[in-house]
């Protein structure tokens, strides 16, 4: 009987306790209750919430005079965060990565964004990234070469992506001009001679974009010239390749073999190992150029070479068409590797990050591979993609001498004939299409000169023989086009627009105006030279 009081009293104190301790939760600062906690839950995911935002706000691709303060105020307000509250932040774009993630030492970085350029500017234009290491090793390694190659050229950097230079600077206070940003720079600063260096894969939109901002800066230098892209000219269809592919095909395979463990992409294939290149894809008609390095690689001999995107475009590219080209191929290992100028975002995450759709993970998951490995190394830190950029800029700087030479020429009137000449204009976005080498077809005739030039599209409708200001007014006679068919060496034709062109004098500049097809003029100054029967 006793037990059985001592049982009750027992289960009684329990009930008590329970319901007393109910609805709290025990912290290191006492008890806490139900409500307190869901209290401190809701103001954690408060001030997450206001720092995703604000992060937000800054993940945009247009520079305001209001961006300055909203970097700032997105890492003040991630700073004043706890740990756990860092790990609640979601927003869009927002994620505890985009101040929290590790991409190395930005100190290790030269923004190269100081004044005192002199005369002469080569502009080193990037997409970007927020990786500290790529950076400094990708497209700092790009740009050191190109200084080392021409130290009497002051080398400036711009990047295109503004949602890249905000993160920058917002986390680690480092300042990187934006295209405009840059060319106002070298106008302040007296440039003459503006020579710009992509470091883009290829005539993409980037570089359309590119090619329009310059356009606006025309006339605030002497000259100004524009290098090729990575991979060079497009070409019409996966057929076409050039030296340029060649040279990368052949740099980005030595390395990645090497970096595996191998002498060669042959030995390589003979263990039943695969390279899977992987670039951004575009829907721009550029994407052409992932098809015609898939085409370089054969050429070359690499059974063993796939190209893919991101994107997945072209289709061929997509993760799911490539991992059934290299199990239909017979390889058991997969070495995945960027095509990609910088080894960020994309390389980390979408190739080699955890998530199940990533490219990594998506390999695995086939069940058809019995390893598969990523490589995260940029194309730009490589030597010999370095030394194809030193050619590029190389080439303009023979454009920009050309042009001096030809702008100190000082030849007679010619008498009447038919003459080719060179049309020399102030801006590489305004020249004569690239299968007339430069020139044009100059007719005189009592007295009277005309050139005729081919454009290298239809996207220049009319010519203007003055100034822009003019051409608008009523009753200005403007240059209809003509529809001239081009040839290029590859064999490829297209329709583009020709002009004939009056020419008051030989080697003097004179004023011709542009119209695009966005309906704007432009003023730009031209010299016709060096004729010859």
């Amino acid at each position: 009987m006793k037990k059985n009081l001592l049982i009750m009293l027992l289960t009684g104190a329990t009930a008590i306790a329970v319901l007393t301790g109910y609805g709290k939760t025990e912290t290191s600062a006492g008890i806490r209750t139900q409500s307190e906690s869901q209290d401190v839950q809701a103001d954690d995911e408060a001030r997450a919430a206001e720092a995703a935002a604000l992060i937000d706000a800054i993940y945009v691709q247009k520079w305001t005079e209001d961006t300055d303060r909203k970097c700032a105020e997105a890492k003040s307000a991630w700073d004043a965060l706890t740990d756990s509250q860092k790990e609640l932040v979601e927003g869009e774009f927002a994620d505890p990565d985009y101040f929290g993630r590790d991409t190395g030492d930005a100190s290790a970085d030269d923004p190269l964004n100081s004044d005192g350029i002199g005369e002469n500017e080569i502009l080193v234009v990037s997409f970007g990234t927020s990786f500290n290491d790529s950076r400094a090793q990708d497209i700092g390694g790009i740009e050191k070469a190109i200084e080392a190659a021409y130290p009497d050229w002051s080398v400036r950097r711009a990047f295109t992506a503004q949602i890249i230079l905000n993160h920058v600077l917002a986390r680690d206070g480092e300042r990187i001009d934006n295209v405009q940003q840059a060319l106002d720079r070298a106008a302040k600063n007296g440039v003459r001679n503006l020579l710009v260096q992509p470091t883009h894969l290829m005539h993409g939109a980037e570089y359309d974009e590119l090619m329009e901002a310059l356009e606006q800066y025309a006339d605030q230098f002497e000259t100004l010239a524009v290098a090729q892209p990575l991979l060079g000219e497009v070409g019409a269809d996966a057929s076409v390749i050039n030296e340029d592919k060649q040279a990368v095909a052949t740099a980005i395979t030595a390395e990645a073999a090497e970096e595996a463990g191998y002498d060669s992409m042959l030995s390589a294939a003979e263990d039943g190992t695969a390279f899977v290149f992987l670039g951004h894809g575009t829907a721009h008609t550029a994407k052409v150029s992932y098809s015609q390095m898939a085409s370089q690689m054969e050429a070359l001999g690499y059974e063993n070479a796939f190209v893919g995107t991101v994107e997945g475009e072209p289709e061929e590219t997509s993760c799911e068409n490539v991992i059934e080209k290299v199990a239909e191929a017979g390889y058991t290992n997969v070495v995945l590797r960027p095509m990609m100028v910088v080894a960020g975002d994309h390389a980390n995450n979408d190739m080699a990050g955890d998530d199940s759709d990533s490219w990594k993970s998506m390999f695995a998951s086939s069940g058809m591979f019995d390893k598969v490995d990523c490589q995260i190394e940029g194309l730009g830190r490589i030597e010999e993609i370095q030394d194809l950029y030193v050619a590029h800029t190389a080439d303009a700087i023979k454009t920009l001498g050309a042009a001096d030479e030809a702008a100190q020429t000082n030849k007679a009137d010619a008498a009447d004939g038919t003459y080719k000449a060179m049309f020399i204009t102030d801006s590489s976005m305004f020249k004569v299409n690239e299968a007339m080498d430069g020139m044009g077809t100059l007719t005189v005739k009592d007295g009277e000169m005309t050139i005729h030039i081919s454009l290298p599209s239809q996207n220049i409708v009319n010519l203007y023989p003055g100034l822009a200001e003019d051409a608008q007014k009523d009753g200005a006679v403007l240059l209809e086009p003509t529809k001239d068919e081009v040839t290029y060496a590859d064999g490829y034709s297209e329709t583009v627009n020709g002009f004939d062109v009056p020419v008051p004098a030989l080697d003097e500049e004179f004023d011709l105006a542009l119209l695009g097809t966005k309906g704007k003029w432009y003023d730009h100054k031209v010299m016709v030279a060096s004729p010859e029967e």
